[in-house]
């Protein structure tokens, strides 16, 4: 199934991946933990609640250099300087992907990491629904282009005409990448087009997206990701997405169906 197949769309849906296709709270969380708790010899572990206040700050939607952040901030707060510390960025990402893809990270047929048991949020059907409601799709993230296609190719049984990964345009909220996933989903400059990722990001992405390409009309629609357990967790969450310059907030992205897009651009 392809999104090329919506031949006159009428709006066009493009989606982030982590915590919105698939829940990442066990998989890339997890190894961000793991590299964090690695690399100061295990004085600090974020938790989820640490992981979310430094992705609220809305520039930290790469997990490589989150964990590498979040490695500097704890030895500040131990008195350090981070400018004399000995970090090497490439040897934090070689063991994060080591957790998060397995001891063969760079041949995806032989991957045993986290990965491989991330619960999926969207279903092919869920596509299918939109295409034939007349809504073109495709896909935006931070997620690397080997991880992003292992999801929705190998997990999900999709081949998207649209996949917009790192490296293919600069990190978000650089809105690069998702102007350019609209343009490729559909010719019409003026087509309105959502965006729905679930952190702070996503949405700035959306709101700088209105200043670079002006003549489409761009929505803001903010997920919230499966690791929120309780409901005042998930009222923070959804206010800070809010805050943020989100057009709506919903509890997961399968909520967002054609009528609800309908009424979104009415």
């Amino acid at each position: 199934m392809e999104s090329s197949t919506v031949t006159q769309p009428w709006a066009i849906a493009v989606f982030d991946i982590d915590g919105v296709v698939r829940d990442v709270s066990r998989s890339y969380r997890r190894a961000l933990a793991d590299t964090v708790e690695h690399f100061t010899d295990g004085g600090y572990r974020p938790t989820p609640a640490d992981i979310d206040r430094l992705k609220g700050e809305g520039s930290w939607n790469n997990d490589w250099k989150a964990s590498e952040e979040l490695i500097y901030r704890y030895y500040e707060s131990q008195g350090r300087d981070r400018n004399t510390l000995a970090l090497d960025y490439e040897t934090i990402v070689a063991f994060f992907q080591v957790r998060y893809r397995g001891k063969q990270p760079d041949r995806p047929a032989a991957w045993d990491g986290y990965i491989c048991d991330e619960p999926l949020l969207m279903s092919a059907d869920y596509l299918q629904s939109l295409s034939r409601a007349g809504i073109a799709w495709g896909f935006f993230s931070g997620a690397t282009p080997a991880s992003a296609r292992f999801v929705l190719e190998q997990r999900l049984g999709i081949t998207p005409t649209v996949l917009i990964a790192m490296g293919d345009a600069p990190d978000k909220p650089n809105p690069t990448g998702l102007i350019t996933a609209a343009q490729q989903l559909a010719t019409n400059p003026h087509l309105p087009a959502i965006y729905a990722g679930d952190t702070v990001a996503d949405i700035l992405t959306v709101r700088r997206a209105r200043y670079e390409a002006s003549d489409r009309p761009w929505y803001a629609v903010g997920v919230l990701p499966p690791h929120l357990e309780t409901a005042s967790d998930r009222d923070r969450y959804a206010q800070q997405l809010t805050e943020a310059g989100a057009d709506c907030v919903i509890e997961g992205v399968e909520a967002l169906t054609s009528d609800h897009i309908q009424a979104l651009l009415a």
